[in-house]
């Protein structure tokens, strides 16, 4: 998760002049162009979310209108794609049974946006695209920070070592009921990717 940045920090020194981009926000497909954003700075510390006071989605909200009265124009862009991206998963579910959980459905809003970044992130890099690269980046930091608490790297290998020894799994085959038990007990604790990307390593080792 990103460490605290002070507020009004440069960020690497990098201008969001003349970037354009598009973003595939949800599976819903609402679309949000973004061209020529202001030189920007770092967003402020928004609060971490703390459990049995708001939901993710109400501190998101929080938030956006912190940046928009604080004027950080970078910051409420960032938080006004999540809120978009959060609404359209509203629309698709309205067809179907609610979430029972309105904050794991946010956060896996989040997580997929933040999925979608670190991939433009690693393309841009590849294409000598740092200005862009370092863009992307800049938006994961904003999103990150509405995340529950995230498993280390330890915790998360330990966790799902005691998942694969429980079901007897031994080769990829074996990967989809292993996923399964990973998502029902670590839940919104792991990125999907990450947690598909560990439960290959522990079976092919």
């Amino acid at each position: 998760m990103a460490s605290a940045i002070k507020l009004g920090e440069p960020f690497r020194g990098v201008s969001f002049n003349d970037v354009a981009k598009r973003k595939l926000l949800g599976t819903a497909g609402a679309e949000v162009n973004a061209v020529k954003a202001p030189p920007r700075t770092l967003p402020p510390a928004f609060p971490l979310k703390r459990y049995g006071d708001t939901m993710i989605r109400d501190d998101i909200k929080a938030a956006l209108v912190t940046a928009m009265k604080g004027g950080d124009k970078a910051g409420t862009q960032t938080l006004r794609m999540v809120s978009s991206a959060i609404k359209n998963r509203d629309i698709e579910l309205r067809t179907g049974a609610g979430p029972a959980d309105d904050d794991a459905m946010v956060t896996e809003v989040l997580q997929k946006m933040i999925k979608q970044r670190r991939e433009s992130v690693e393309m841009y890099r590849k294409g000598a695209r740092e200005e862009l690269a370092a863009a992307e980046e800049a938006e994961i930091a904003v999103i990150e920070r509405f995340l529950p608490a995230q498993l280390s790297d330890e915790e998360a290998r330990a966790a799902i070592a005691a998942i694969v020894a429980e079901t007897g799994a031994s080769s990829m085959k074996d990967m989809g009921k292993v996923m399964t038990l990973v998502k029902e007990r670590l839940g919104t604790s792991i990125e999907p990717a990450r947690a598909s990307g560990l439960v290959k390593a522990a079976l092919a080792g």
